[in-house]
């Protein structure tokens, strides 16, 4: 089944975090990277004021994996925990790496713990502007609009450019 997995890192070495994801991400049984948009800088959304000058690095990977989509879960949250992301009552605290689930194939699920597709997808352009790099005529489970018809209908209110280090 194809999957589409958002990354966001905005502590240490943000390119070198994402990169590290995605390895241990194409490392899972019966899992393949299949494409990698660009990396973008981000503006946080929704941080403390005292996190807001911590940028993310954002991108999307799509795999394909045959694994159960429990087992997928709990391997994204064991590899954000083995990167150093610690989950506490802040949500959007600073972290290593976030590895959200965007969609599963045309699954639609909802448990509080793995929502599908993810619930804000359509309202984030760090979200929205790689997937519609890799994906741009996707349209996910209940949305009539193609990636790249969302991408162009939101507002331009959140700084997302394309990352150039050094």
């Amino acid at each position: 089944m194809e999957i589409g997995l958002s990354l966001g890192s905005n502590l240490g070495n943000r390119l070198g975090n994402l990169h590290d994801a995605i390895r241990w991400l194409a490392a899972l049984p019966d899992t393949r990277v299949v494409a990698e948009a660009p990396v973008y800088e981000t503006e946080p959304v929704g941080v403390r004021p005292e996190f807001a000058h911590l940028a993310y690095l954002n991108t999307v990977v799509i795999i394909e994996s045959e694994l159960p989509l429990s087992t997928l879960s709990t391997a994204v949250h064991t590899i954000e925990a083995q990167m150093g992301r610690v989950r506490g009552e802040d949500r959007n605290a600073p972290r290593p790496v976030d590895i959200d689930v965007l969609y599963a194939g045309t699954i639609t699920h909802a448990d509080g713990i793995l929502d599908l597709p993810h619930p804000r997808w359509a309202q984030r352009r760090f979200m929205v502007q790689p997937l519609a790099d890799v994906r741009p005529d996707l349209c996910l489970p209940g949305e009539s609009r193609t990636v790249a018809e969302i991408l162009a209908a939101l507002p331009a209110t959140e700084t997302v450019r394309v990352f150039s280090p050094g």
